[in-house]
């Protein structure tokens, strides 16, 4: 293994798995630390853990054990994936881990560079954007657990880390390789440790990924990693052999926790051809609703329906403020992941699912280990082959194109 990668949550980590595998890397998803070694082919692997709204003792602990399972299997350079919104509180977990990770691997000029112009996050003097809108502004400053106030990411971040928080800016970006590699050394002369990079288009990307060439720790979101596959294919040390896919038959069903903007305009465009069931959480919290209630209503519908929690944040504020936020977020989870375990049971072979932590309580739930990386349903999400008879899609909540659903349905259905 060549590149070691650790992701806070599963849908990134997918979203990271398919960059690299797009660029010509074999690549894996774990869900967890393994208990056995990787296979040899495996050329990069990427831990999916569900650490983003951790404590953060509790975060650094886990992404610490990835990376020691990452050692062992001899990766030359390590890749530590959270939000391409920089999802976090003032408290970490972003900083902590980064932090801790630095130190176990003694990096410096560590790049922190969340953007991802193909799903419209760039950065620019240091602010992150959501296609033309500042990151608070965008719908995130609404997130239920991480909510996003400030788009500074040197001004998020430093409250969150030891060190002091440096910048490259775009002027030396859209300058090249070069000059990103003396811009960093700059910074790192100036006593800086984590280093905001800019970040405008894929170019960029590349262009920091060369500059990365050689640093232990590069942090961000999947689209930074784009440009890391080149430099071990220059050195001839990856094969740049494709996956093959193979769908799967049969009934498509979807479970939506997220309640992004996107997540919920998507939601509203699958419910006007599909059947779709709201779960309310207060009635998940009073036991008034059951999950063999709505998997076995999931089971007999036509189409490809939809079971969702995706409110409004006025609606979610209320039940937060009702019942606790950690109550009411792990109560959601853990009905998502029942309502999955008996689908499965009942003969359920593809499953979308839409939200980080929705996401990663129905791979948790399932207790799903490795997963096949298939091909791209809209930027940042592929399908997934999770076991000889089951294919999934995990899908952030800002990712996707109005039709995702009825989209990715055709291809966990379809064969390469």
């Amino acid at each position: 293994m060549l590149l070691g990668c650790i992701g806070d949550d599963f849908t990134g980590s997918s979203d990271l798995a398919n960059t690299l595998s797009k660029q010509g890397m074999r690549s894996v998803q774990y869900t967890g630390v393994p208990s056995e070694p990787a296979h040899p082919d495996v050329e990069a692997g990427v831990i999916a853990l569900k650490s983003r709204s951790n404590d953060p003792k509790e975060a650094v602990r886990q992404s610490l054990e990835a990376l020691a399972w990452l050692r062992e299997q001899g990766c030359e350079q390590f890749f530590f994936k959270y939000c391409s919104t920089f999802d976090s509180t003032a408290a970490g977990n972003i900083g902590p881990v980064a932090d801790a990770l630095a130190d176990a691997l003694n990096a410096h000029k560590v790049i922190v560079c969340p953007a991802f112009p193909g799903t419209g996050r760039s950065i620019y003097q240091g602010h992150l954007f959501v296609n033309d809108t500042l990151l608070n502004e965008s719908g995130l400053q609404n997130h239920p657990l991480t909510p996003m106030t400030d788009p500074d990411i040197r001004r998020w971040l430093t409250p969150q880390t030891r060190h002091s928080v440096g910048h490259v800016d775009a002027n030396a970006v859209l300058s090249g390789a070069q000059a990103i590699k003396d811009a960093l050394s700059i910074e790192h002369d100036a006593g800086k440790r984590l280093i905001v990079v800019d970040a405008l288009r894929d170019e960029d990307l590349l262009q920091i990924g060369a500059a990365s060439d050689g640093l232990p720790l590069i942090t961000g979101g999947s689209g930074v990693a784009l440009g890391l596959p080149r430099n071990f294919a220059k050195r001839g040390q990856i094969a740049n052999t494709g996956s093959s896919w193979r769908g799967e038959t049969g009934k498509c069903v979807a479970l939506s926790g997220s309640c992004s903007n996107a997540t919920r305009a998507q939601v509203a465009l699958h419910s006007k051809t599909n059947p779709s069931y709201e779960i309310k959480a207060s009635d998940v919290i009073h036991g008034v609703l059951h999950a063999q209630t709505v998997a076995e209503w999931l089971i007999d519908a036509e189409g490809i329906p939809l079971a969702y929690s995706s409110a409004d944040p006025a609606v979610v504020a209320g039940i937060q403020k009702e019942f606790g936020r950690e109550k009411s977020a792990d109560a959601l989870e853990a009905f998502f992941a029942e309502v999955s375990r008996i689908l499965i049971a009942g003969g359920i072979r593809k499953v979308l699912t839409a939200g980080g932590e929705t996401s990663g309580a129905i791979v948790e739930g399932l207790q799903l280990t490795t997963l096949e990386i298939g091909p791209e349903i809209d930027p940042g999400v592929p399908a997934l082959r999770a076991s000889d008879r089951l294919v999934i899609a995990l899908k952030s909540g800002n990712f996707g194109g109005p039709d995702y659903f009825a989209k990715a349905a055709g291809i966990l259905g379809s064969t390469a």
